[in-house]
């Protein structure tokens, strides 16, 4: 028996760095998020609801009238959830919290919200909704330990249709798994969630791609290959697909020739490499000791030689930094032809081991939560003062985005998608000219 008709609204609040008209993301750059348009699949079919979503960073805020209002939180977001969550609160509104950030720290985030969510909410999600329609809204609902896809009757597709429209570069965003089994210092993911992944029937993903009718699909997991076995059969059940596909992986992709052959014939035109860093001993500071520079040359020749760009990312700030590290990487970056390099500043989210360790050192600069986005800084680095690694990071950008910069990277590439990582990096161009914009912290 359905009860009376809710009105749900599903909102992503805005940070510093990805809010709408004054952000510095561009449409380019934009891939539509999964975890909305998922819990508005999440409703059970024996409550009647209308669920609408709002991303902030691609739309300003309408008035909204809602019955329930469920918000997802990263750490960079924090006080503007809290800042919304009073307000519609002080409407009436009930207010759920859920996101990395509040499962990082739920006792913070529990003065602020009517109810959380505390890990994934594939389970709790439904429970929570029916908790709410019968008037029994507990404070607190958590994912239970031994929580597994295989163990749910029905895993729906994403309601993307519920997004708004023309806001994003793609709403082809596809989830195989999730988590992640290694444990660097820096990551949330562990923090948050535990290293055991997550992983959905290949059938299922493959179901959903042809749903989609896409031709061509963003991977948001975080390591793809991380069960060898698992990826095997996703990579194979993607190539009668005929798809073009851009994912993540880590550096030990190189040494698997075999399954390395196998993401290629499987559509694989790009992957985000998470290199960090150029410097074994720096690697080895924040257990990312999988990472081995000294085979980086070759990762880069073998993904290229298949026609696979590369997103690669560096972290700056860790504690084998110096003045001259900035130069070191922008170099690498240049001379080895990264097509898409990016670059963050080492960020202690709350939760981590980094943060657990840097608050023991009394590194720890403030606690505003709405600078922990990766490109401020929030502690005290070792080596430099926090103000050189404010403006050698940007720099950085600069210069490897400059003209001169790109071209020097994307000379030589001949590939089908160069136009489309010709767009990507005048985009980033503009990200980078404009980062300055949004210092709005004081550092030492």
């Amino acid at each position: 028996m359905k009860t009376k008709k809710i009105q749900i609204a599903l909102l992503s609040p805005k940070g510093p760095l990805y809010r709408h008209k004054t952000g510095i993301f561009r449409k380019s750059l934009r891939a539509a998020p999964l975890t909305l348009t998922t819990l508005a699949s999440l409703v059970p079919e024996d409550i009647d609801a209308e669920v609408k979503i709002y991303d902030e960073g691609v739309q300003d805020l309408p008035e909204i009238q809602a019955d329930l209002i469920g918000m997802t939180v990263i750490t960079g977001s924090a006080p503007r959830s809290y800042e919304l969550s009073k307000i519609y609160r002080q409407k009436g509104i009930p207010v759920v919290l859920g996101g990395p950030h509040i499962t990082l720290i739920p006792e913070e985030a529990q003065n602020y919200a009517d109810s959380i969510v505390v890990g994934y909410a594939e389970e709790t999600w439904p429970e929570l909704l029916r908790d709410f329609v019968n008037n029994k809204l507990k404070p607190r609902y958590d994912m239970r330990p031994n929580f597994s896809f295989h163990d749910m009757r029905f895993i729906p597709f994403p309601k993307r249709e519920l997004l708004k429209k023309g806001t994003y570069k793609t709403i082809n965003t596809i989830e195989a798994t999730r988590g992640c089994v290694h444990n660097c210092e820096f990551c949330v993911v562990p923090s948050a969630w535990g290293r055991r992944p997550f992983q959905k029937p290949v059938s299922h993903v493959v179901d959903d791609i042809r749903q989609l009718r896409a031709k061509t699909v963003l991977f948001f997991d975080l390591n793809l290959i991380a069960d060898r076995a698992y990826a095997k059969e996703l990579f194979t059940a993607l190539i009668p697909l005929k798809i073009k596909w851009v994912g993540l992986s880590t550096t030990l992709l190189g040494k698997d020739n075999e399954l390395l052959d196998l993401v290629a014939k499987s559509g694989c035109k790009g992957l985000l490499i998470g290199f960090e860093s150029i410097q074994q001993e720096s690697l080895k500071s924040f257990n990312k000791k999988f990472n081995d520079p000294s085979n980086y040359d070759e990762l880069i020749y073998k993904l290229h030689s298949l026609g696979i760009a590369i997103n690669g990312t560096f972290v700056f700030g860790n504690d084998g930094d110096t003045i001259h590290s900035f130069d070191a990487v922008k170099d690498f970056a240049i001379t080895k032809g990264i097509d898409l390099p990016r670059f963050s500043i080492m960020t202690p989210f709350p939760g981590t081991p980094l943060h657990q360790r840097l608050d023991t050192e009394r590194r720890i600069l403030t606690n505003n939560w709405s600078l922990y986005d990766g490109q401020h800084v929030v502690f005290q680095p070792k080596n430099i003062t926090a103000t050189e690694l404010l403006e050698g990071h940007e720099k950085v950008w600069k210069e490897v985005y400059s003209y001169k910069g790109i071209f020097s990277r994307l000379k030589n590439k001949y590939s089908m998608i160069l136009p489309i990582l010709v767009a990507a990096n005048i985009s980033y161009r503009y990200y980078a000219n404009n980062l300055s914009k949004f210092y709005n912290c004081n550092v030492a």
